[in-house]
């Protein structure tokens, strides 16, 4: 699947630069797509227009503020991770507290803290390491980043950033949407459209991903990874004609 993946990512690059009014158009449509669907993995109940909507700044009725926050929050932290690329900063913990921050900001006082307790992760086969380990474990994953993550193709090495980031789970909420964040600061680095995981994949994504950290089995979730990223150059097929 990499191949096929690489084929179109090598037929997009002809085309780049795009246009301002291309990218915008691709922004604000992948803005929505990816808010919705991440925050509806983790149990939010707005509807794709709603966070729509929302995210223009209009309340909608019936619903909790909390999950306005939520939609509003993760725009932010996708603008966040698009000026890390833009800026071109190197991966570090700094980043990743920010972007947690950005996620639970106006919702969780932990918001860019590592977590105090221990915890399990619900429905999980594995249990996340003792807090007082997280310092350790979170310079490991960066050590490992900066010294062997570049001899990955983008794709693995973006599935492996989620996959160890979620294994630790630094803090109390937010882990899954601050990975997401994480797997796809990866692939836009690279010049690869982002991985939306779809809600009506939450299953099979939960599943491949459990299958990762308690067996060490990769394929499955770098199989989900790879068409969720070959999904995402579906928009760019239609403006430019791919």
């Amino acid at each position: 699947m990499f191949e096929t993946i690489d084929d179109l990512k090598k037929k997009l690059d002809q085309h780049r630069p795009l246009s301002p009014s291309i990218v915008k158009n691709l922004q604000e449509d992948l803005i929505v797509r990816w808010t919705y669907h991440s925050n509806a993995i983790e149990g939010n109940t707005l509807t794709l227009l709603e966070t729509k909507v929302v995210l223009e700044g209009i309340t909608v009725g019936g619903k909790a503020l909390r999950e306005h926050f939520e939609a509003i929050n993760h725009r932010n932290a996708i603008y966040y991770v698009e000026d890390i690329i833009q800026k071109e900063e190197p991966f570090s913990e700094w980043q990743i507290r920010n972007i947690h921050q950005l996620i639970l900001k106006n919702i969780d006082d932990n918001a860019g803290r590592y977590r105090q307790q221990n915890i399990l992760i619900s429905g999980a086969t594995t249990t996340p390491p003792d807090y007082t380990l997280l310092n350790d474990k979170m310079t490991q994953l960066v050590d490992w980043y900066n010294s062997e993550a570049h001899k990955l193709h983008p794709i693995e090495r973006a599935a492996k950033v989620h996959a160890d980031f979620v294994g630790i789970h630094p803090f109390i909420d937010g882990n899954g949407r601050t990975s997401r964040l994480l797997m796809n600061l990866e692939l836009l680095k690279a010049g690869y459209p982002p991985c939306v995981i779809t809600v009506e994949n939450r299953l099979a994504y939960y599943e491949a991903l459990d299958q990762w950290m308690a067996y060490g089995k990769t394929e499955a979730f770098i199989q989900l990874v790879s068409a969720a990223v070959l999904e995402g150059f579906k928009p760019y097929q239609v403006v430019l004609n791919l």
